[in-house]
């Protein structure tokens, strides 16, 4: 009984072993993330529905948020509470629109990472909070780039001229450890920007994800795509921390009309905005 007793306990430090790398990795990094937004094209537009939970140095908001967003920069969120929206957030990657109706303020300008801030705390194009919300990420202009595997996962390394880095894990499908690199899906879990000294600058983790089926294929079974439904993000430098967790998904549904653009309503105060 005593052997028996010892051989679980070794058995239980040492733990389960991981799942191996692929048996014919990707050879260089670009290839692999053109693989894997290639995975994501059939995500065009998405209807959701999520809980957004921000904390930054003024305090904490909680909330509901229905969204829509539309490759490559369209987007609308609705902050709602049990009366209606509270705020809605408009842009048609042009046009910059934030109705707040708590405090009957209407702001107007360009669209630019500084005025959507204004209501996701997020300093990022509508581009990049498009590719963020579908699963992607934005990304650091790169010199070098490399590229290995640990544990199902690629990391992706990538470089820039001023010394900057970005970290991306990819991992890997489960039962794909034996296919070739065009065959391998992947699931970004983690996206992180570092400054020059090693400082993080902002982290984006996934998780959760769920395959989402595509209305507009005509197979059967409808092919898809897996998309995230916990979506974090975290800027140490400004004590923020961001936790998306949908509730719901559609995927390429129709776009109501005007839906990423608004005008003002009577009684609201105007504030033309700059990206100052």
């Amino acid at each position: 009984m005593r052997a028996i007793f010892v051989a679980l306990v070794a058995l239980a430090l040492v733990g389960c072993p991981g799942r191996p790398c692929p048996s014919q990795p990707f050879a260089d990094a670009e290839s692999a993330l053109d693989a894997y937004r290639d995975m994501r094209r059939p995500a065009r537009v998405i209807r959701a529905e999520a809980r957004v939970d921000r904390r930054d140095p003024e305090g904490r908001i909680r909330g509901t948020v229905l969204m829509f967003i539309a490759r490559p920069d369209r987007v609308r969120f609705d902050a709602m509470t049990q009366f209606g929206p509270a705020a809605v957030l408009t842009s048609d990657g042009d046009r910059f629109a934030l109705m707040d109706l708590r405090e009957n303020h209407f702001y107007e300008g360009p669209t630019c990472p500084a005025n959507i801030e204004r209501l996701l705390g997020l300093r990022f194009s509508s581009t990049e909070v498009t590719r963020l919300l579908l699963g992607e990420t934005p990304r650091i202009e790169a010199e070098h780039r490399t590229i290995r595997c640990d544990g199902a996962t690629y990391r992706v390394e990538l470089t820039a001229a001023d010394g900057r880095r970005q970290e991306l894990d990819l991992e890997l499908r489960e039962g794909d450890e034996l296919v070739p690199p065009e065959a391998q899906r992947m699931r970004l879990k983690r996206s992180e920007v570092f400054s020059a000294d090693g400082q993080t600058e902002w982290r984006v983790t996934y998780d959760e994800y769920r395959f989402i089926e595509d209305p507009d294929d005509t197979q059967s079974p409808r092919r898809g795509v897996v998309l995230p439904f916990r979506v974090r993000f975290e800027d140490p430098r400004r004590d923020i921390d961001t936790l998306v967790r949908f509730s719901s998904i559609d995927l390429n549904v129709e776009i109501p009309a005007g839906a990423f653009r608004q005008e003002t309503r009577p009684g609201l105060e105007v504030h033309p905005v700059t990206c100052d």
